[in-house]
């Protein structure tokens, strides 16, 4: 892997990071003004906004098709109640499927790993395996070579 490759896997995975904990925290308290508390939530992160505008483009990717989305966990997480879901791992998989279902230059496979990396850094012990079946059961139904983007 070439130093530019580095740099923007490791922008993606901050801006992964960054997006998860946002999203995480819109769940539980949905702001008046989404514009001026991403600019507060990015004006406390480490590095420049700049850095986190992956991140940003999921925030809003999410926020925009939150109902498809849920439409979509709801259909895929066979015997399991919507609101039972941890909060932390809904803010995964709600990245993932954005990713997986509206940005079709990254291949699904690896939004679903880098779902899996979340979950192992952020969650339980037991999502791991909940979120990689929900996407894997997404990913058989997309139509499209899981390891390729386009």
């Amino acid at each position: 892997m070439s130093n530019g490759n580095k740099t923007l896997f490791a922008q993606r995975r901050d801006g992964r990071v960054a997006a998860m904990q946002f999203l995480y925290a819109w769940s539980l308290n949905k702001p008046q003004n989404l514009a001026q508390d991403m600019h507060l939530f990015f004006e406390s992160q480490e590095k420049p906004r700049e850095h986190y505008a992956f991140g940003e483009e999921i925030i809003n990717g999410v926020v925009e098709n939150i109902d498809a989305i849920d439409a979509s966990i709801k259909s895929l997480a066979q015997n399991w109640e919507f609101d039972r879901i941890a909060r932390i791992d809904l803010a995964i998989l709600r990245m993932a499927i954005f990713e997986m279902t509206r940005r079709k230059d990254i291949p699904p496979v690896v939004s679903i790993n880098e779902a899996i990396d979340l979950s192992k850094q952020f969650s339980s012990l037991d999502s791991k395996r909940f979120i990689n079946g929900i996407l894997d059961r997404l990913k058989d139904q997309l139509g499209r070579d899981a390891r390729k983007a386009g």
